[in-house]
C-alpha cells in the first residue's frame, strides 16, 4: 500500500477515516432533532455564515438568511460528530476522503469559516482549549528534522516544478506591484532580501535551509557573493547543485546537505528564508548560538519566516499532514533568537498580504496542473495539497498568520543604516 503524507493510495487515513468514493451515494440514515440541533447552534457560534449545511439525507440546514456562498455537504452522522468535537483536526481529513465536500469556491467557504472563529468568543476559547489538548508537534532534533523535512519537501522535485516559479521559490514572494506575475515578483523578493543584507561583491553569505537553491544562486549571479547553502532534503540538494553547474556559479554557490546546526566558518552575512517555521521554539537557543558563531564583528543577518500575532500552534491538521514539526513563531518568540547574544533588530517588516497573493497564484498553478498531478499522485493525495493551499490563503487573509521578515545585527555594530534608502533608491 503506497502511502503519501500518511495518507494512502486506497483513500484510508486511519482506522477511523474510511473514504467515500467521489460517485458514492450519500447514507441516506435517520437525521435526529439533536443532529440539526447541535449543527444550528455552533453555526450561531460562528456568527451565522452565508454557508449551508446539507446533511447525509438530503436535508439543508440554513445559519443566515443571506444567499450561501458554498454548501457543506456531511455524509454521515459519525463525519458530523467529528466535525463538532474538533473541526481543526477532522475536517482535512474529512474533506480529503470524500467524507465532507465543499459545494462553492473553497477559498471563501476557509474564509469565512475563519472570520466566524477569529470573530466569536466562545469559538476562540474552544480553539484554544482543543489546540492544547491535541497540537502536539514533533520534535526537530537532528533526526527528527530530517524525518520532518523529507516528508514534505522529497516528495518528487517534478511535482514542485508545476506550480511553483521558474526559480523554485517556496517562500512569499514580494510584490510591489500587485498586477506583476510571480516570476517578477520572486525576483523582487530576493532583490528585496538581498538588498537588506546591503550585499556587495565578495560578500560571504550563509544560508540555512536553502529550498532549491534560488536566492543563493542569486546572491552570487546579481550581488558577487560568495555562499555556502545548507539543507537537508536530498532532493532540493541534488536539484540545487545541478542548477548551479549549469548556470556555471559552482565556484560562487556550495549546497551542503546538512543540518543548520553543524554550520561552520565565519560570514558576512545570515539569512534564512522559509526554514524558521521547521525550527521549533525549543531550538530557537540553539540557533541564536550558530548565528552567533557565523558573523563577523560587522556581519548583518535576515529571518524571513511566516509568523503570528500572538504564540499559538500551527492548524493541527496542517501540522499531522503536511508540515511536520513546524511552529509559526510570533514576534516575541523570535526575540529568543536575537536577546541571548545582543544581537539588535534593525528592521522588521509584514509581507502578509504579499503572502496571500502568493498562494493564489500557486493555488492557481496547481488547479491548472491537476490533471499532471493526478497521475502522479492518488486522488487523495490532490486533495490534501488543495486543501492546503486553499486553507493557507484564507488563513493569511483572515486570521493571525504573519509573514515576517527582521534584519538584525550584532549590538555594538555602529555600520548600520541610518534609513531605509538602501532599499528603495532602486525606484528612483
Amino acid at each position: 500500500m503506497k502511502k503519501i503524507n500518511g495518507i494512502s493510495s486506497d483513500l484510508v487515513v486511519d482506522d477511523e477515516h474510511h473514504a467515500f468514493s467521489p460517485s458514492q451515494s450519500a447514507d441516506r440514515g435517520h437525521v435526529s432533532f439533536l443532529d440539526k440541533w447541535i449543527l444550528q447552534r455552533l453555526l450561531a457560534l460562528l456568527g451565522n455564515p452565508a454557508i449551508n449545511v446539507v446533511l447525509w439525507n438530503n436535508e439543508e440546514i440554513t445559519g443566515s438568511q443571506a444567499q450561501p456562498i458554498a454548501r457543506l455537504l456531511v455524509r454521515d452522522r459519525k463525519s458530523l460528530y467529528k466535525l463538532l468535537r474538533n473541526p481543526a483536526v477532522h475536517f482535512g481529513d474529512l474533506y480529503s476522503t470524500w467524507r465532507v465536500e465543499v459545494e462553492g469556491d473553497l477559498v471563501e467557504f476557509l474564509e469565512a469559516i475563519n472570520r466566524g472563529i477569529r470573530d466569536s468568543a466562545g469559538i476562540r476559547w474552544l480553539k484554544k482549549y482543543l489546540s492544547w489538548m491535541w497540537s502536539r508537534p514533533r520534535l526537530n532534533t537532528l533526526n527528527g528534522s530530517k524525518h520532518n523535512i523529507h516528508h514534505h519537501y522529497d516528495i518528487s522535485n517534478k511535482f514542485y516544478e508545476m506550480w511553483l516559479d521558474e526559480e523554485m521559490q517556496y517562500t512569499c514572494a514580494y510584490f510591489p506591484d500587485p498586477t506583476m506575475t510571480l516570476e517578477a515578483a520572486q525576483l523582487e523578493k530576493m532583490d528585496h532580501v538581498c538588498r537588506k543584507l546591503q550585499l556587495k561583491p565578495g560578500d560571504t553569505v550563509v544560508e540555512a535551509g536553502c529550498g532549491w537553491g534560488g536566492l543563493a544562486r542569486h546572491m552570487a549571479k546579481h550581488y558577487g557573493a560568495f555562499v555556502r547553502s545548507y539543507n537537508i532534503s536530498h532532493e532540493q540538494i541534488t536539484y540545487a547543485r545541478e542548477r548551479a553547474r549549469t548556470e556555471g556559479l559552482s565556484d560562487r554557490v556550495e549546497y551542503i546537505e546538512d543540518d543548520y546546526r553543524n554550520i561552520s566558518g565565519t560570514y558576512d552575512a545570515f539569512v534564512s528564508v522559509g526554514m524558521l517555521e521547521h525550527v521549533g521554539k525549543k531550538h530557537y537557543k540553539e540557533l541564536g548560538e550558530v548565528i552567533h558563531r557565523s558573523l563577523t564583528d560587522h556581519g548583518r543577518g535576515l529571518i524571513h519566516s511566516i509568523g503570528r500575532n500572538r504564540a499559538g500552534s500551527l492548524n493541527p491538521w496542517i501540522e499531522k499532514r503536511i508540515f511536520l514539526g513546524a511552529h509559526p513563531p510570533s514576534l516575541r518568540e523570535m526575540l529568543d533568537i536575537f536577546e541571548p547574544h545582543n544581537f539588535s533588530v534593525l528592521d522588521v517588516e509584514n509581507l502578509r498580504m504579499h503572502y496571500a497573493k502568493t498562494l493564489e497564484h500557486w493555488l492557481e498553478r496547481y488547479e491548472a496542473h491537476i490533471d499532471e498531478i493526478s497521475k502522479m499522485f492518488d486522488p487523495t493525495f490532490v486533495r490534501v495539497w488543495r486543501l492546503y493551499l486553499s486553507g493557507s490563503t484564507a488563513a493569511f487573509m483572515t486570521t493571525s498568520l504573519q509573514l515576517y521578515q527582521v534584519t538584525f545585527a550584532r549590538g555594538a555594530d555602529n555600520t548600520i543604516p541610518w534609513n531605509r534608502e538602501h532599499l528603495y533608491s532602486h525606484l528612483d
